[in-house]
Formats: structure tokens, C-alpha cells, sequence
């Protein structure tokens, strides 16, 4: 018998295990893959920290989990500074300047602010009925047809028409030459891969790997007092309201024996010229001088079963069917439902880790 039997171990279920067991609570940590750190695991090939399930930069301005992460891991000064590729053009991203700059020529904010609003204004939407109106309606003509147009089809698999006006709430536009991706005060990779870093947080804490939690229940209904269940929530309950929907993404991955590839750890194709929505390049998350680089191309995919989910697909049609789950996740007393499958949420990391840390103490668990 367990104190918890903590089901993922990704973020959420890590920081669960690492504060339960510091408080003296006996926990089991299982998870289906063959390894731990959920989808931020990162794998040593060539001296290179290769993230295996897409790039994961940490960043955040809540000091508290900065603290907190900074007690397992030291991290590195890596600045996300995407750039993008339209045909045979390139962008830097975020939309800033810069982006404005190589566009139309220009070099002011002035210049830049009229720009847009001249193209949204001859466009007259007033109420946006899908994704395009309301992307047009933010950032004109020229920014949507080059930089998010296929990019977003690709990525979502469905035409920017067919998709819903709120899942592009904003697109920021930045007025200074400034390419730092995020604005979050802190922002870095663990030096020596996330893996590393969610090991140290399970130092101590009983792990089974290759475990699927429905097996284990079956054999040991009884085996703890309380569970932490990270993954799908539809799955949990045997999908009996249906199935929600998910978006996955598709690998190919290799190394090159050359030293760099494409100078930048991430690049966007924003056409659909290719297929791929963009090609990482790990070394660069670290400030690698291997004498080899490794490349991975990533393909958006419709979610099925046997796949990885990586993020829901928050549309009015699937947030009313989550609610109904959340309904019935409400009326199991001894489960805590948590991290992005969990709550079928997309989360950043450190608002998993806060997302943690406060269920934790609403168990009477001091963090």
C-alpha cells in the first residue's frame, strides 16, 4: 500500500513525488514509456542533448518556480530567438521590427503601426467569424498570408477558415527591434537536459517505468490511498462520454556530420513549400561546439490512438465535452487530475509546476 500512486512522470507528476516523499508520504511513480521527464525528456546522442518530444524552453516571470526549478538544475542564458521562413524569404520572430523592416522597407514604429492599420482598415471586419477574420483584424494582409497562414493550417491540420475566431485571441506585435521570443524575466535550458534535472527530482522516489496504469489497477485496485492521474482524462474514465481531440506531432530526426546546420535552434517554415512546420537544431540550445549536429523536422498530425498527444484541440465542441469530464473527475475523491492531459489544458512548464505546487497544498502539503 502507497501513500499516492502518482500516474505520469512528466512535471507535474514529478514536482507531486518529490514534495509527498520530502513530507515522509510512501509514493509509486509509474509511466508507460520507457523513460522519465514525460515529453521534456531529453536524450544524450553525440554529446548533444537531443529533445526528443519537440524543443522546451523554460521560461517564466514567477520567481517562485524559477527558485524552485533552480534547486534541481542549473540552467544556461538560451534566449528563443525563432526566425522564419516564407519561400525564399526570411523573418525574424517574434513580429517585431525587424520582421516589419524586411517586409515593407521600413524602419520606424510609426512606419510599422500605419502599415498595419492601413491593411486592417481596407479589410473592414468588424466581427471576426473564424481564425483568418481574426488574425486579418490583428496584423493585415502581408504578416497573415507569410507568417501565419500556412504555418496554422499545417500545424492544426484544417483550414484557417474552418477554425475558430478565439484560438488566435492575440497575435502581439512587438515595436522594437527585439527578437527575444518570450517577455518572461527568466528564461534558460538545464544545463545537461531536462532528464537530468527530473532525475534529481526523483532521487529517492520508487519508479516503475513501462507500466500502463489500467494494467496495474486491474492487478492492484487497492494499491494506494490516493492517486495522481496525469494522463488523458478521457482515457481514464474509458472515453464513455467519447473521446476528445488532440493534435500530435511527427518526428524525423538525424545527424549530420556537420558541425552546424542552420545556424539557430529554431526555425519556422511558414509555407506550405514544405510540409514540416519546423526544423530544431539542438546543439544550439546548449551552445554546442560538437563536431556533428543533429536536426529534427516536425510534422503536425492528427491525434490517434497509439499516438502521442501532445496538445488539445480547445475548441467550443471539445472544451464542452472536457467539462463533462471534469464533471465526473470531481466526484473521484481519491484522484487528482493534473498536468496538460490531465486537465486538457496547454500548459507551459512552469505553469504546470504552479499548477502543482497550489494542488499540493490544497492536500495540506507545504511547498
Amino acid at each position: 500500500m502507497y501513500d499516492y500512486l502518482i500516474v505520469g512522470a512528466g512535471l507535474y507528476g514529478t514536482v507531486f513525488a518529490h514534495e509527498l516523499t520530502k513530507q515522509g508520504k510512501k509514493c509509486l511513480v509509474i509511466d508507460r514509456r520507457d523513460h522519465v521527464a514525460g515529453n521534456i525528456y531529453t536524450k544524450n546522442v553525440s554529446g548533444i542533448n537531443v529533445h526528443q518530444y519537440g524543443a522546451h524552453i523554460f521560461h517564466t516571470s514567477d520567481k517562485e518556480v524559477w527558485d524552485y526549478v533552480n534547486q534541481f538544475a542549473e540552467f544556461n542564458n538560451y534566449i528563443n530567438s525563432p526566425i522564419a521562413i516564407y519561400k525564399d524569404e526570411l523573418y525574424n520572430l517574434p513580429f517585431n521590427m525587424n520582421t516589419f523592416s524586411k517586409m515593407w522597407g521600413i524602419r520606424t514604429p510609426a512606419e510599422a503601426r500605419a502599415k498595419i492599420a492601413e491593411q486592417v482598415a481596407a479589410l473592414h471586419i468588424t466581427e471576426p467569424k473564424n481564425l483568418e477574420e481574426q488574425a486579418l483584424s490583428l496584423v493585415g494582409t502581408d504578416v497573415y498570408t507569410k507568417l501565419v497562414k500556412d504555418y496554422t493550417e499545417k500545424q492544426w491540420g484544417r483550414d484557417c477558415k474552418e477554425l475558430p475566431a478565439f484560438i488566435i485571441k492575440r497575435l502581439p506585435c512587438r515595436f522594437t527591434y527585439n527578437n527575444n521570443y518570450f517577455n518572461d524575466r527568466y528564461q534558460g535550458i538545464p544545463i545537461g537536459g531536462y532528464t537530468a534535472m527530473v532525475e534529481k527530482m526523483l532521487s529517492g522516489v520508487e519508479v516503475r517505468l513501462n507500466t500502463d496504469y489500467a494494467d496495474l489497477i486491474k492487478e492492484n485496485p487497492n494499491i494506494a490511498k490516493k492517486i495522481v492521474y496525469t494522463g488523458c482524462i478521457d482515457e481514464f474514465f474509458g472515453y464513455r462520454l467519447g473521446a476528445l481531440k488532440y493534435r500530435s506531432v511527427r518526428f524525423e530526426t538525424e545527424e549530420l556530420p556537420i558541425a552546424d546546420y542552420q545556424g539557430n535552434a529554431v526555425v519556422n517554415y511558414t509555407s506550405w513549400d514544405q510540409p514540416y512546420t519546423r526544423i530544431i537544431e539542438h546543439k544550439h540550445f546548449e551552445f554546442g561546439q560538437q563536431p556533428t549536429t543533429i536536426i529534427s523536422r516536425e510534422y503536425s498530425a492528427e491525434w490517434k490512438p497509439g499516438m502521442e498527444p501532445y496538445y488539445p484541440v480547445n475548441d467550443a465542441e471539445n472544451g464542452a465535452l472536457y467539462k463533462k469530464y471534469q464533471s465526473l473527475a470531481q466526484q473521484q475523491g481519491n484522484v487528482i487530475f493534473g498536468g496538460r492531459l490531465g486537465q486538457y489544458q496547454y500548459y507551459d512548464m512552469d505553469k504546470v509546476i504552479r499548477a502543482a505546487l497550489n494542488d499540493l497544498k490544497k492536500e495540506g502539503i507545504p511547498v
